[in-house]
């Protein structure tokens, strides 16, 4: 199926690398223009650039976005109104990784992870609904994690970041839901991208492998198609839920 968000135009954060360039690069294939936001703007000018190339038209673009920053979100949503004309898409996807556990996580670390997991959430949330009422609604894709939904262990502040990511989206689905505003959680397993990689070590990342079910870690695209199901019309009945994409690995 091809033209699933025809006509469309998204917001994606943490859309240089990983997820969100996977989600990014998805949206514009399917038909709709998106802006790209990231920390990191030469990879995420450079990914934008790719997509267009291959797009062969201006169809993405970058923006420079720290999501703890409320005046960052109001100049990225306010850049895709001027740009593409409205905005039908957010993907609240940006996050970081803290691996420590309750009394090694240092205060800075907890304040740090909580502010963009977060605090950064609900921020984008808060900019981008007005703009999704003016085009009549839309979607919000919040992605959390397997661990917003069970214990691990350890990373304290990082699971209790996306748990609190799970219940904002729950909370924002019932405020919006009559208008036409769709407000999902997306809690992706074991992915291989550069946070995985560059957060986590080897033996770690081989012992969560070794407890999936499929045995491997999922891939950024397996992700994208996911939040693109969300964001598409096919999901006008879907608002309050839980996309669970994850090998099995919470089922056993």
């Amino acid at each position: 199926m091809a033209n699933r968000l025809a006509n469309k135009v998204a917001l994606v954060s943490g859309a240089a690398r990983g997820m969100g360039a996977a989600e990014a690069a998805l949206f514009v294939e399917e038909g709709a223009c998106v802006v790209l936001a990231d920390i990191r703007d030469e990879l995420g000018t450079q990914h934008a650039d790719a997509i267009n190339r291959h797009a062969e038209e201006r169809r993405a673009l970058f923006v420079h976005l720290d999501v703890t920053q409320a005046a960052n979100w109001t100049a990225a949503v306010a850049t895709a109104e001027r740009e593409f004309g409205h905005l039908d898409i957010l993907v609240n996807n940006a996050g970081v990784l803290g691996m420590a556990g309750v009394e090694s996580t240092t205060e800075e670390e907890w304040q740090r992870v909580v502010d963009v997991n977060q605090k950064g959430v609900w921020l984008g949330m808060k900019a981008a609904v007005p703009a999704l009422r003016r085009a009549g609604g839309g979607s919000i894709s919040n992605i959390s994690s397997i661990y917003g939904l069970i214990g691990s262990g350890a990373a304290m502040a990082y699971q209790g970041s996306k748990g609190a990511v799970r219940l904002l989206s729950k909370t924002a689905a019932i405020e919006y839901v009559t208008e036409n505003i769709r407000i999902n959680s997306v809690h992706p397993g074991l992915v291989d991208t550069p946070l995985v990689t560059e957060g986590v070590t080897d033996d770690v990342v081989q012992a969560i492998t070794e407890l999936v079910p499929m045995k491997r870690a999922g891939r950024s695209d397996e992700i994208a198609y996911g939040v693109l199901f969300l964001a598409s019309d096919e999901a006008s009945y879907v608002t309050g839920a839980e996309l669970v994409i994850d090998g099995c690995y919470t089922t056993v």
